[in-house]
Parts: structure tokens; C-alpha cells; sequence
């Protein structure tokens, strides 16, 4: 009895590739991208992988390319522009958090500015619609920016940091929080950062939206 014959092997592509390698950083960080580790994951030789994307350092130049542009356009959604603008600041908090590896190696490769420009663009766009022009239109952009890109790193801090002794719990009692009970109980319990990124945000839109300071 004749057996079944074996189904095509699927061809390697550089796609293919890149999807692994991205998966592979995205896990457990760019150092531990090997060419010959992303060679067992796909099931090839080394040499298949050389050919497909060059050496490691040409890879790593790939994953970032591609890493600029899969973080690409972003779409602005809400009917009004304040809704609009922290929808912009929310997706590129997202993507941020979703990359961190990889928007770690775009950054350390001089590219932060291009793979902010589509968020950028986004909100000179939706702050133009505000009706701001200008250095004051400028200066909001880059405030929303900051205010991104610093609390996203704050994330990032005390997710990595050590447990903490003493903590939140032990530090704050009625007394320390000067006979507030409700601001006591807020601090020690863990941090919403989602919605202190959303209360943090919306305030900022509504303070550079508003008149303009003297």
C-alpha cells in the first residue's frame, strides 16, 4: 500500500521571515535575535535566511523599516475636535505599548522622529480643525506628544521596576494623607493606567483648547 505523499513545503519568504523575527524581538527583545535561532523557528538553514534578508544587522535594518510603516497612518475618530485629538493620543499610546522592543530599536536607530510624523500629522490636522494656527498650534502638538510619550515610559518603569518596600499600601494612612480617607484609599490601591492617561489627556486637550494664556 503506497502512503500519501507529503504536502508541499510552503516557500520561505522574506515576509515570512521578517513576521518571525518581529515575533521573536517582540518576546523576548532584539539580543536575543539570532540568525541561527530564527532558522530553527522557521524550519530552514541559516543560509536560506542570508538570502532572503542579508546578515543580522541587515534584518534588524528590515524589522525597523517595517516597524515604521506597520505604525503608520492613524485615523482620528469623535465628532468633536477635542474627542478627536485624544483618540490620536490613545492610538499612538497603543501602538507605543504594542512595540516596545521594536520602537525601542527604531529609536536607537535615529528614526523616532519619521515613525512619530503619522501621529504628528494627525494632530496638526485635528488641531488645525480646533482652529489653531501657528506656534500655538505647534506648541499643543508637541505638548500631546510629550505627555504620550512620557507616560508611556512611566508604564514601562513600573511594570519593570522591583517590588517596592515599603509600598502604596504601608505609606499612606488617614494621617499621611492629611485626614483624607478617600485620597488615602486611592493611593494605595494599584494605578488605572488607562484612565489616568484618558483624565491626564482629556484635561491637557480642554487647558489648549481654551483661551489663549496672557
Amino acid at each position: 500500500m503506497s502512503s500519501q505523499p507529503s504536502s508541499p513545503k510552503r516557500a520561505l519568504t522574506r515576509d515570512a521571515v521578517l513576521d518571525a523575527a518581529a515575533a521573536m524581538v517582540k518576546k523576548d527583545g532584539p539580543r536575543a535575535l539570532t540568525m541561527r535561532k530564527l532558522a530553527a523557528e522557521l524550519g530552514t538553514a541559516v543560509t536560506s535566511i542570508y538570502w532572503h534578508v542579508g546578515n543580522r544587522e541587515s534584518l534588524l535594518e528590515a524589522l525597523v523599516e517595517r516597524t515604521v510603516t506597520d505604525l503608520g497612518e492613524i485615523r482620528a475618530q469623535g465628532r468633536t475636535p477635542a474627542s478627536r485629538i485624544v483618540s490620536v493620543t490613545r492610538a499612538l499610546r497603543a501602538q507605543l505599548r504594542g512595540h516596545p522592543h521594536l520602537v525601542a530599536m527604531v529609536h536607537e536607530r535615529g528614526l523616532t522622529e519619521r515613525m512619530f510624523q503619522p501621529a504628528t500629522q494627525a494632530l496638526v490636522h485635528e488641531v488645525h480643525a480646533a482652529g489653531l494656527r501657528g506656534t500655538r498650534a505647534a506648541d499643543v502638538v508637541r505638548s500631546l506628544l510629550f505627555q504620550v510619550v512620557g507616560f508611556v515610559l512611566v508604564e514601562r518603569n513600573r511594570e519593570r521596576a522591583p517590588v517596592q518596600y515599603p509600598g502604596d499600601e504601608s505609606l499612606w494612612d488617614e494621617a499621611t494623607a492629611e485626614h483624607d480617607p478617600a485620597l488615602a484609599k486611592g493611593l494605595t490601591g494599584p494605578p488605572d493606567p488607562e484612565r489616568l492617561f484618558l483624565l491626564s489627556v482629556r484635561a491637557m486637550v480642554d487647558g489648549l483648547l481654551g483661551p489663549a494664556p496672557r
